[in-house]
């Protein structure tokens, strides 16, 4: 017998978040695309006639008034928080299948809040709270009831096949999170073969849906026979796992925490083991005498092996080899270090602690050999020349292209010097360049007119872009297509910054290539490059 569940729908997620973020009033008709096609609209989009699926330019047609948005997963999942955390207060366990939509066991919890229309009120009135409208449904197995929460139903227990039956096989397409494109395409196959409700193809033998259309086929007519009994994978607040010990005498020489780095990285790896938990980082904090602390913290990469127990001791051992080098030497703090001193407290914190078994996978699988040994050799190298001799690109805020590289010891998870999502006006629009050069390339770019290509106060070129010449003279490409300029003027507003101004211009080439052109006291350069 399936597992009765109940779902929990936010309609419309991605676009409510998005309008949330952009601070787009309620009642404005929008919807969020993916660069060709709308993949979610909101209600009054909705009666304006615009659907999912649409051309952005179909959808305008239908709604000139229309805004769009971009989507962001990122972003669907950071504003989708605060529902989870509002479920979580009425129910302990559940399972964000993806940012709208939530599972949970519902037969202990409807028997502890009274009865099963008691628990979606309370869940409905949680949600509220947090400014989100929601609707509850509750059936036996997770397709009906996320196909229930839609119609915000609660189906009797042992009538879920009936209440499915009259349902049309497009529904199918609301239950996949991944596997998109594959459950559209068998049910376009299923609609041309007759096959037009769920109650038609739970009527077909298991059989032979699985021999003609494979797993998939197989797993749609157990949502249609109502026997979809997959397991919700509950998402528990797990408490962080901390281990410390104090140094008396303090201690001054690296040699004296070698063993005690030791100690402490085997004792949080036991205590894990114990809990049954992972984490996704560590942190390692020492304290001195002067009560500064030193706080480092590290990415575990669970794909990659995680820390073990001889990396989380070396991994300490560089973090308090940095701290007491600089004390020998007597250099003072850098950037947010505190000053060196003798180290009294030394202790290890597991964060983001999950059951496990419940860490996020690598997309396309687990590591394989090849990934594990170079993770090895990285460390190594790290253990050798130091952790700041192996650096990692991230991406942080900034105007020019150069001001958003951030780079940051390997594995260590440390916060951009720039806010990501500060507006940072004048920042070259999406899609960022894929690659950006050390140093700039001086090229020369000439018009249609065969003069150099100039920009005035006005962003107005002097002729249309139509060749690029290499620095050795005698190479060149075709501009195939290009757009701009963008200027950017900044480092004015202070006497002690220089004030620099620099016009972008992107361009396609006649052999594929596309570029970034930067236009600086007349000199025209390379900057970066595009997939």
């Amino acid at each position: 017998m399936s597992v009765r569940t109940a779902a929990l729908w936010v309609p419309d997620w991605p676009v409510l978040a998005a309008m949330t973020v952009e601070r787009v009033p309620a009642h404005a008709p929008s919807a969020v695309h993916d660069g060709r096609r709308i993949t979610a609209v909101s209600s009054p989009a909705r009666r304006q006639g615009v659907r999912r699926g649409m051309r952005r330019r179909t959808a305008q047609q239908c709604c000139p008034e229309l805004v769009l948005l971009t989507a962001d997963p990122g972003r669907d999942a950071r504003e989708f928080e605060p529902v989870a955390v509002a479920a979580e207060g009425v129910v302990a366990g559940l399972e964000v299948v993806r940012p709208g939509l939530i599972l949970l066991p519902a037969a202990g919890a409807g028997r502890y809040h009274g009865s099963e229309q008691v628990l979606a009120e309370r869940l409905v009135a949680a949600v509220a709270e947090v400014g989100c409208e929601a609707q509850v449904g509750m059936a036996d197995g997770v397709g009906a009831a996320v196909i229930a929460a839609r119609a915000s139903t609660l189906v009797p227990v042992g009538t879920t096949r009936a209440f499915l039956a009259g349902w049309g096989i497009g529904e199918l397409r609301h239950l996949t999170v991944g596997a998109v494109t594959e459950v559209d395409a068998l049910v376009d196959l299923l609609v041309r073969l007759g096959v037009h409700t769920l109650g038609d193809l739970a009527r077909l033998p298991r059989g032979d849906v699985s021999a003609r259309f494979g797993p998939g086929g197989e797993w749609a007519h157990r949502v249609a026979s109502g026997e979809d009994d997959r397991p919700t994978a509950l998402r528990r607040p797990e408490p962080d796992v901390a281990v410390a010990q104090d140094f008396d005498p303090p201690v001054e020489r690296l040699e004296a925490t070698a063993f005690a780095a030791r100690w402490l990285a085997q004792e949080l790896n036991e205590a894990m083991v114990a809990a049954g938990v992972g984490c996704g980082r560590v942190q390692i904090c020492a304290t001195t005498t002067e009560g500064s602390e030193l706080v480092r913290t590290w990415r575990t990469d669970t794909a990659l092996g995680g820390l073990s127990v001889p990396r989380l001791t070396d991994r300490v051992r560089w973090q308090l080899d940095g701290w007491l080098t600089a004390r020998s030497l007597g250099r003072t703090g850098v950037g947010q270090d505190p000053e060196p001193a003798p180290l009294a407290r030394l202790s290890l914190r597991a964060e983001e602690v999950v059951a496990v078994g419940a860490e996020q996978g690598r997309l396309w699988g687990q590591a394989a050999g090849a990934d594990l040994r170079a993770q090895r050799a990285v460390h190594r190298v790290q253990g050798l020349l130091g952790v700041e001799a192996v650096l990692s690109a991230r991406v942080q805020g900034g105007r020019e292209v150069r001001d958003q590289v951030h780079l940051v010891p390997w594995g260590e998870d440390v916060p951009p010097a720039r806010d990501l999502d500060a507006p940072w006006p004048g920042r070259l629009p999406a899609p960022a360049p894929a690659t950006v050069l050390v140093a700039p390339q001086a090229v020369q770019l000439c018009g249609t007119d065969g003069r150099r290509v100039q920009v005035d106060a006005r962003l107005q070129v002097s002729a249309e872009p139509a060749v690029v010449w290499w620095p050795d003279g005698t190479s060149q490409n075709a501009v195939t297509g290009w757009a701009g300029p963008w200027p950017i003027a900044q480092r004015w507003w202070g006497a002690g910054h220089s004030p620099s101004r620099v016009v972008y211009l992107q361009a396609t080439l006649d052999d594929g290539r596309a570029v970034l052109l930067a236009l600086t006291d007349g000199v025209w350069t390379v900057e970066a490059s595009y997939d």
